[in-house]
């Protein structure tokens, strides 16, 4: 067997963790607890930490494996913990999965009162004043599988029904195995069907208008288009039911012409015209407001256009764990089933929230990242039509065109690229990063290949473009300041103050207006601590000058 990677619902601990003097049953029963106030999981004990195989000739012990259910049964409440069982390796040895059922009526706790909830590969606690967020996000969870209206497959809009399996059938990201299956089994695979009944799910993908119409909270849109003065000029909705979840992305994407507009850039670029807003990331930010809204609370999903940004805006706030500041790197799932099946029929990313690849396409582009924003009731994506640097454009098509790089060294590159030059502090924080040295990743081979190059050293460091990529692709690129190497600044400075006299930073920065200030604070700074420059005057006051020798 091979093992699967720890995610929303995997988690590997060791066998040390469960039986023996080692033994941690109280984390056990707090990954259990998290697994059941999210979509439930897999405890999988045996295998070590980041081991992708159990250790030699361990074996497990069936009446000890059962005793760790027991206790770890008693450690918690409202935990359903089923069919433990031992699995043979390849190797030869054994390990054991227990399986951990998601809570649906209750939030899971363990017996000390503790509650925690499963995001991506992590356990996250949940504080008391976010125990009615979870309640309703329980009640989010559950919403895809349960059938409320006794719709039969018979009752359904044949027309949709044949077009989803046809759908399925062609699809490259669907195995043959799935391909395989009668009609009945593929709709059951992807939840669309229980026993005898369509799910809301399975309403919502094949229903006819009237029973769709019958959900809780279906899919209802409005698209608007503002002018200059914020003043409304189009309108158009999807109220009706007619559609499901792809025939509606369809047929928003060719009503929404204002989203098809492109920018002309001069001659002499490898690129002759950009999208406002590029078409893979208004599908994906599309998708995801259908993908990741609450269908258990009432609202409409909002698309509004304005002279220089697009906002979408979907009803329930970011699950339990995800906030704008780490959405680039968890992957949370509230409608996994809905997400599934948009990933098979390639209408999304499929990889979680689809945010790497928005901020890779925005990056391509030298465009501004996303602006995100969420509260209990909504969550709202803009993202601007401008402003395109042509010089970061045609540097980022000349590198396209002669290196292979990742997604993440896309992003990496594109965040240097419009900013010129970042301290390394800041491009972890963009990146969303909490420590610069998971950076490594991110940066890849871009240092390697020559494309980015740095000045200074640890948290002093500063990223920027190798300006001799400018004169490989032969571009006709005016040097910036703002790139300045830190030796050359200081010559600058000195010139500076040989003709001007005693001068406040500020004074400093007037002149040479195309540095950031920080940087010649920096610098000036320095020049003080080696001696090339007097100081003057208190700290609010303070102006420098040459020292002059004796």
């Amino acid at each position: 067997m091979s093992m699967q990677i720890e995610d929303n619902n995997t988690e590997y601990k060791s066998l040390r963790k469960a039986i023996g003097k080692q033994a941690d049953l109280k984390s056990l029963a707090e990954v259990c607890v998290a697994f059941a106030n999210a979509q439930g999981g897999s405890l999988i004990i045996g295998v070590e930490d980041k081991e992708s195989d159990p250790p030699g000739n361990q074996m497990i012990d069936i009446a000890a494996m059962n005793e760790v259910v027991k206790k770890l049964r008693a450690l918690t409440d409202g935990v359903g913990l089923v069919n433990p069982e031992v699995i043979k390796h390849s190797n030869g040895s054994e390990y054991f999965i227990i399986r951990v059922l998601p809570s649906t009526r209750t939030i899971a706790t363990t017996s000390s009162g503790r509650v925690l909830i499963r995001v991506s590969d992590n356990c996250f606690p949940i504080g008391s004043d976010e125990i009615t967020k979870l309640a309703s996000e329980k009640s989010a969870f559950q919403w895809e599988i349960i059938i409320a209206k006794k719709i039969t497959l018979d009752q359904a809009d044949q027309v949709k029904v044949n077009e989803f399996l046809a759908d399925i059938r062609k699809s490259d990201k669907v195995s043959d195995f799935i391909k395989s299956k009668e009609d009945s089994e593929v709709l059951v695979f992807y939840q669309l069907l229980g026993e005898d009944y369509l799910t809301n799910l399975g309403v919502l993908w094949l229903g006819t208008p009237a029973q769709r119409a019958r959900l809780s909270y279906p899919i209802t849109v409005q698209y608007i288009v503002y002018n200059e003065r914020e003043e409304k000029i189009r309108k158009k909705e999807w109220h009706y039911h007619i559609h499901n979840p792809k025939e509606l992305v369809l047929d928003i994407e060719k009503e929404a012409v204002e989203l098809t507009y492109s920018v002309e850039l001069p001659d002499g670029l490898f690129r002759k015209n950009i999208r406002q807003y590029s078409k893979e990331v208004v599908r994906e930010l599309l998708i995801n407001a259908i993908a990741h809204k609450k269908y258990t609370i009432s609202g409409d999903i909002f698309i509004e256009v304005y002279h220089d940004r697009m906002t979408i805006t979907n009803p329930g706030s970011l699950p339990l764990g995800i906030t704008k500041d780490n959405i680039l790197h968890e992957r949370h799932r509230r409608n996994p089933h809905l997400i599934q099946t948009l990933s098979d029929l390639k209408l999304m990313e499929g990889e979680g929230s689809g945010y790497d690849l928005v901020f890779e396409k925005l990056a391509r582009d030298a465009k501004p990242l996303p602006l995100i924003e969420s509260d209990f009731t909504k969550v709202s994506v803009t993202i601007y039509s401008g402003i395109i640097d042509t010089d970061t454009i045609s540097i980022l098509d000349y590198i396209d065109k002669h290196f292979q790089l990742t997604q993440k060294e896309y992003i990496t590159l594109g965040m240097v690229a419009t900013e010129k030059k970042i301290p390394s502090t800041q491009l972890a924080g963009k990146l969303q990063l909490s420590q610069e040295d998971k950076m490594r990743t991110w940066i890849g081979s871009l240092i390697d290949k020559g494309i980015l190059i740095t000045h200074g050293i640890k948290k002093g460091t500063d990223y920027l473009l190798n300006p001799d990529l400018f004169a490989q692709a032969k571009l006709n690129i005016k040097p910036t300041l703002k790139t300045i190497e830190s030796y050359k600044l200081e010559a600058l400075i000195v010139e500076d103050l040989k003709y001007n006299g005693k001068s406040k930073i500020t004074d400093i920065h007037s002149r040479l207006v195309e540095i950031p200030e920080s940087e010649i604070r920096k610098t000036v700074y320095g020049m003080v601590k080696k001696g090339d420059l007097t100081t003057d005057g208190g700290k609010k006051n303070r102006s420098y000058n040459l020292f002059k020798k004796k």
